[in-house]
């Protein structure tokens, strides 16, 4: 015999059997998920903060280590190393003729120039009072203490007082001589601006202006940080480089 159900027999079970249900969730989301509180955005600012300061560690931790590598490179992209090459010329700016007038001298004698032009550096008050030599009458000693012959040493502008002062004063003295290349030598952290400078205003009159970097006696391109007058020339000609951009 088969076993027969009655309709009316099934639809009895559905009635009294248990229903089992599930507890809703929004947006039909797991409960356990819905547990889990998201990150504050003080715990994620705080995370912010500390990887900032491991990267600042890690950052300062290699400029230290490779710093004479870096000063150095620094060093060597900003001062202006020219090839030494034979000019009409030879021009020593003003300030420093303990270096740069006695380099011109040691040039002059390789035969790089027939001529050395020199400054007529503003008087301070000691000069006027008659206690001290004016500057360009204490290079004009040097060169000669150094048997540069009068003949080729020239003496040019008038009380000048900054790099761009000595660009016009060559600028007046070319104009009336046959002049078609000049060497300026001076130390190695002015060449940059001393270049621009008088390339800017020795353009109009078709003068090729080359440069030539003399280290000082303390310090190098090598070692400039280590020495107080390096970091203050290197710094103060950064700013005048700066500023003469703008000024000229």
């Amino acid at each position: 015999m088969g076993l027969r159900i009655d309709r009316h027999e099934v639809s009895f079970l559905l009635e009294d059997s248990p229903v089992v249900r599930t507890p809703s969730s929004p947006s039909g989301a797991c409960p356990e998920l819905t547990e889990q509180r998201p990150v504050s955005r003080a715990s994620r600012r705080t995370w912010r903060v500390v990887l900032s300061l491991l990267f600042c560690l890690a950052f300062a931790t290699f400029l230290y280590l490779f710093r004479a590598l870096l000063l150095t490179g620094l060093a060597e992209w900003w001062v202006v190393a020219e090839p030494l090459r034979k000019v009409d010329a030879i021009v020593v700016p003003g300030g420093k003729p303990e270096l740069r007038a006695v380099e011109a001298v040691r040039l002059f004698r390789q035969g790089i120039a027939p001529r050395i032009l020199y400054m007529d550096v503003k008087r301070p008050r000691l000069v006027e009072l008659g206690i001290v030599p004016s500057e360009g009458e204490q290079t004009r000693r040097l060169l000669l203490s150094n048997n540069i012959p009068e003949s080729a040493m020239t003496m040019v502008g008038s009380q000048v007082s900054n790099t761009h002062d000595e660009s016009l004063a060559v600028r007046t003295w070319v104009s009336t001589n046959r002049v078609k290349s000049i060497l300026i030598a001076t130390d190695i952290s002015h060449t940059r601006r001393a270049r621009w400078v008088f390339q800017r205003e020795l353009k109009s009159a078709n003068v090729e202006v080359h440069v030539w970097a003399v280290e000082p006696l303390d310090y190098g391109v090598t070692n400039w940080w280590h020495h107080e007058d390096g970091l203050i020339a290197f710094e103060n000609e950064a700013l005048k480089y700066i500023y003469y951009r703008f000024k000229y």
